[in-house]
């Protein structure tokens, strides 16, 4: 299993256009395919980072959940709607492996 997290900066005037967009890609991201953990908005500290952050199987269910994400209504709708509002600066994914234990699980020793 793979964490893909998605650093964006953001235009500290537009956060409500981020905070929208990361609405409809709670919607469609699970549509689509990838298990979503959440998307995160500035609160405290910095004004321009914001996280999105979800799992997939592999790199090549990712590639197959990019095209789904692509052909999706709202996904491509959200695209549209972050290329016309500019308010994304900059977008940068990781894909993370799970090396230790979950927050909470027991040790099996």
């Amino acid at each position: 299993m793979l964490t893909c997290i998605i650093r964006y900066e953001i235009e500290p005037t537009k956060k409500n256009d981020f905070i929208q967009y990361a609405r409809n890609w709670g919607q469609a991201i699970p549509r689509c395919g990838a298990d979503l953990i959440g998307y995160f908005a500035p609160h405290e500290g910095s004004s321009t980072l914001a996280y999105g952050i979800y799992t997939i199987p592999s790199l090549g269910e990712y590639e197959a959940y990019r095209a789904r994400l692509a052909a999706d209504p709202l996904g491509r709708e959200n695209y549209e709607f972050a290329q016309r509002e500019r308010f994304l600066r900059r977008e940068d994914r990781t894909f993370l492996k799970l090396v230790s234990l979950p927050h909470g699980a027991a040790d099996p020793a």
